[in-house]
């Protein structure tokens, strides 16, 4: 699955491609509205002015396959240690299965590090069991019970 794959930092002509995967499940499909790209692309030039964002996309041959969003916190706790945060991981419905997924987050851990990040965390919706164990074959804890508010 990894021969040919280029994971590289989006741009704005790769939005409607994640607004696909993005919305391309049961819970993405409640929330995205991907008839207007708008929001989207406001959106997309907030985090690509960012230098703490990076939005990257898994293709091959010019085709999205796979898109995450790691996002570098520096903080006061842990000794003064930055945290990455990965949010919106997801994989085209042609390429789940075929290892992908764990190549996306290898990338991170590995793009996280050269960062200076101490430590990579994400939140997972309960409802994603699957996701779950993929994370935890990964070698994550499920260390924390998280909360939202909605705002």
């Amino acid at each position: 699955m990894t021969a040919d794959l280029v994971i590289r930092r989006a741009t704005a002509a790769d939005v409607p491609g994640i607004l696909a995967m993005l919305a391309d499940d049961p819970l993405g499909a409640t929330r995205e509205s991907p008839a207007d790209l708008t929001p989207y692309q406001q959106a997309f030039a907030a985090i690509d002015a960012d230098p703490n964002q990076f939005l990257a996309v898994a293709e091959r041959n010019d085709t999205l396959l796979g898109t995450l969003q790691l996002t570098f916190v520096p903080g006061l706790s842990r000794r003064g240690a930055t945290r990455a945060l990965v949010e919106a991981v997801r994989v085209a419905a042609p390429a789940r299965g075929q290892g992908l997924g764990t190549t996306l987050i290898h990338w991170a851990i590995a793009e996280a590090r050269t960062r200076g990040a101490t430590l990579l965390q994400l939140t997972s919706d309960k409802t994603r069991t699957e996701a779950h164990r993929f994370y935890l074959n990964l070698g994550f804890d499920q260390s924390h019970e998280g909360f939202k508010l909605p705002l």
